[in-house]
């Protein structure tokens, strides 16, 4: 729930107590609870992530491709050096970004860890948002080979509606020399291997240095997790991917990685309800797509041997939302970790302080 709405409920909440509840359909008093809750949506930008005291990571979608009201689909933002980098915009995700009160002109980047629709489907919305938001040059998109493909598709698809809110506000409000997106294509060091171990630089912005890290999601191809390290802190955002021991070596002592994770006992349980219910395409994909997923167990096995501080679950499939469904997306995973993970939701956000070894574990709207 928004900072907004909870001022909202808790003056209800006065206005009903009090035995108000005739004058609350005034004119009057509505006009009031909605001012106080436009000046929480419209206050000053949230500039706290990017201050230059942490490296911090916000998960800003969740969930893989399968519906959940309590998540968005694939997104991270980076925090680090007075700007916000984000990894992959699922649909929905651009919303929390929004929500969070960032200042949209210090984003850096966007990084595209690979191009199925769960994590690019928002791309031109997080575009759209940053240019009005006062981004002050054209977007810069990463991802490897396809990217220039991905992002001028989006650039095409908006084209129109460029004019449209140019031709509307402005030149000076709504500038179309920095409206677009640039893609760059991310090359990896040597030729191609059958292990799937080469890693690439995506680029140095003072202390921050972004690495992309080939992962196996075959048959999907290129398919990256990136790496972000800044002054001595780390962290490693996977994407999709199989059991990928490589990894291990790539992702070597970060304090953080975020890793997607399928349950396969919540998958076939759902594929087999689809199949009793004669949904038949559903239950061919919930098969499908084990052989091309990390389960919970794997990754923490991963976590493990890379002497990772903490593991965080995303990209969860199937979306774990309650107790019980908590419990049983991760019932495999103490007895292979202890300690030193969680499942994140939306909104979860991991501070790194520069010069300790602390993780910390909060809410971007604590």
């Amino acid at each position: 729930m928004s900072k907004a709405s909870k001022i909202v409920l808790a003056l209800l909440a006065i206005a009903l107590a009090g035995g108000a509840a005739a004058v609350l359909l005034t004119p009057s008093l509505q006009k009031k609870i909605f001012d106080r809750a436009a000046k929480e949506l419209t206050a000053a930008p949230n500039a706290a992530p990017l201050a230059d005291d942490a490296l911090r990571v916000a998960i800003c979608g969740s969930s893989a491709p399968l519906p959940s009201t309590a998540r968005a689909k694939a997104c991270v933002t980076v925090f680090a050096g007075g700007k916000f980098y984000v990894v992959d915009a699922g649909p929905e995700s651009v919303e929390n970004i929004v929500l969070w009160n960032i200042p949209m002109p210090a984003i850096g980047g966007v990084m595209l860890t690979h191009f199925h629709s769960d994590h690019i489907g928002e791309l031109g919305e997080l575009n759209l948002q940053t240019w009005a938001g006062g981004r002050k040059a054209p977007l810069d998109v990463y991802g490897g080979p396809g990217i220039d493909r991905v992002v001028e598709g989006f650039n095409e698809a908006y084209a129109q509606d460029q004019v449209y809110r140019t031709t509307h506000h402005g030149e000076k409000l709504m500038p179309s020399a920095t409206w677009r997106m640039i893609p760059h294509t991310v090359e990896l060091d040597g030729p191609e291997t059958a292990a799937k171990d080469r890693t690439g630089l995506v680029l140095v912005d003072g202390d921050l240095r972004i690495t992309a890290i080939e992962v196996d999601h075959s048959p999907i191809t290129p398919a990256y997790a990136y790496r972000f390290d800044y002054k001595g802190r780390s962290a490693v955002i996977t994407g999709d991917l199989k059991y990928h021991p490589p990894l291990v070596k790539a992702a070597a002592d970060v304090d953080l990685l975020i890793s997607e994770a399928l349950s396969t006992t919540m998958t076939r349980s759902l594929g087999s309800a689809a199949r009793s219910a004669g949904r038949d395409n559903t239950a061919a994909i919930m098969h499908d797509i084990e052989d091309y997923h990390i389960t919970p167990e794997d990754a923490a096995r991963v976590a493990n041997d890379a002497r990772v501080k903490l593991l965080a679950f995303y990209h969860l499939s199937p979306s774990p939302d309650g107790t019980l469904p908590r419990r049983l997306f991760s019932e495999g995973v103490r007895q292979i970790r202890k300690d030193g993970w969680t499942i994140s939701d939306d909104g979860s956000l991991f501070t790194l302080p520069i010069g300790t070894k602390d993780v910390q574990i909060g809410q971007m709207l604590d």
